[in-house]
């Protein structure tokens, strides 16, 4: 900033804190419509879902036992654009993801407020990590890289991976040097390490063994079947005589029936 140079902070999840929890009986405050929790929105004062959008009032009494411990953990892009105002005050901060989006226009207004210099520091989530051409950035700093790697979801590595890869990219474009930083709890996982060197050779040769080693593509095929509805017993049902018809035509073949990574989304259940 004291060069007059600009950086993006990336992280991938919104709001100031990202779940609210009663430390009397552990509840955590989740949306009555889908498998998740609720994250805290400091601008509204809100408690919001994430993936249908429900929002209500914040609250410090737990609903599960009417304790007053509720108590707000995690960080989101609102967070990081506070900490970010309290330590550089002069700082000129643009944060971008589906919030501010929302509120004050397209996408190409933000691009183009920040190219024009107007902000020197942007923070948002994965819309930050690719498009962005600034020659005036020189660092890029991601906060909790390793969020991804948690999912349940094979491709949780490549996706990491290229999301680093991606964001890493926006520093040092044109004729001054840039810089990255990685903040992650795993220093040592393969992905950090071949995003932090930009090495996908080393990324791709323990990603390919792994994918042999468990079978999964691209030496197998896999077919996801996913099924969705109000009445959670009829869908349970409905899934049970699915996998019973194809265990008889492929036997060993089908895995499941499980409940899906989000097990409720907008008022079905999956």
């Amino acid at each position: 900033l004291s060069r007059g140079e600009q950086a993006i902070l990336f992280i991938n999840r919104r709001g100031f804190f990202t779940f609210a929890q009663c430390k009397d009986c552990g509840n955590t405050l989740s949306c009555p419509r889908c498998s998740v929790s609720l994250s805290y929105h400091s601008s509204q004062g809100k408690l919001r879902c994430g993936r249908c959008g429900f929002s209500a009032k914040a609250t410090m009494i737990c609903p599960h036992c009417n304790s007053t411990s509720i108590r707000y953990f995690g960080t989101g892009t609102q967070r990081i654009e506070k900490e970010v105002a309290d330590v550089y005050p002069t700082a000129r901060i643009l944060r971008y993801d589906r919030d501010t989006v929302a509120k004050r226009g397209s996408h190409e207004v933000f691009f183009a407020a920040f190219a024009e210099g107007k902000a020197n520091v942007l923070i948002g989530t994965q819309m930050v990590t690719k498009g962005l051409d600034v020659a005036n950035v020189t660092l890029v700093g991601v906060v909790t890289a390793d969020t991804g790697l948690n999912l349940p979801d094979f491709r949780s590595a490549e996706h990491t991976f290229q999301l680093l890869t991606q964001v890493a990219g926006r520093a040092g474009r044109h004729h001054l040097a840039g810089k990255v930083i990685i903040q992650t709890h795993l220093p040592d996982h393969y992905v950090i390490q071949a995003a932090a060197r930009h090495d996908y050779l080393t990324f791709y040769k323990q990603e390919i063994a792994n994918r042999f080693e468990l079978g999964y593509p691209p030496f197998n095929q896999l077919i996801n079947l996913v099924f969705s509805g109000t009445d959670e017993k009829n869908i349970q049902k409905c899934t049970d005589d699915i996998f019973r018809f194809l265990e008889k035509r492929l036997p060993g073949a089908v895995l499941g029936p499980a409940p899906s990574a989000i097990a409720r989304l907008r008022g079905e259940w999956r």
